[in-house]
């Protein structure tokens, strides 16, 4: 097992540096299985961590047009993995995913496709970024608001603790502002 083999099986996964090195080790080098060793892992790992509390991370808006928005919430056990670029990254493809669903309660979204890799669900891409990042986190909720006659304005505030969506009504458009 080379350093290029655990590079390549830690940047296509993200998984730690070890964790890839003994999973190589654990298929006599076989990318494929290597992979399917961390899954299995990471599932492992979450449950592990179901019992833990998830009270703080951060909120996110995606807007489709300005008449469609959603709003996400999704926790981790501390304010430092908040920070996180891949928790970041994580939030932002649920809030994205949010926008696009169709979903009208928690166990529909997450057992709906996930957008970033549609071989998996929700549920699965959120048991993968659990293991890599190591903390029990939760997809706590979501809101979908759509605007009929009106607009949808979306409003973040405190880099992300606090998210507020405003639907705006009117009869009146005025496309012609000067």
């Amino acid at each position: 097992i080379t350093a290029a083999m655990v590079k390549e099986l830690r940047e296509s996964t993200g998984a730690g540096m070890m964790e890839c090195k003994k999973a190589l080790s654990e298929t006599d080098g076989n990318m494929e299985e290597a992979v399917e060793f961390l899954r299995k892992n990471g599932q492992a790992k979450a449950e592990k961590k179901a019992n833990r509390i998830a009270a703080e991370g951060l909120t996110r808006i995606a807007v489709k047009d300005d008449q469609t928005a959603a709003v996400v919430e999704v926790n981790s056990e501390t304010d430092f993995v908040a920070q996180n670029e891949k928790f970041q990254a994580f939030v932002e493809a649920v809030a994205e995913q949010a926008v696009n669903s169709s979903a009208v309660d928690m166990d529909a979204f997450m057992a709906e496709k996930w957008v970033k890799n549609p071989e998996e669900t929700v549920q699965e891409a959120l048991v993968e970024i659990t293991s890599v990042i190591s903390e029990k986190l939760s997809i706590r909720r979501f809101e979908k608001v759509t605007a009929e006659n009106g607009i949808v304005v979306p409003y973040l505030h405190g880099a992300g603790r606090i998210a507020v969506l405003v639907e705006a009504q009117t009869d009146v458009v005025n496309d012609d502002i000067k």
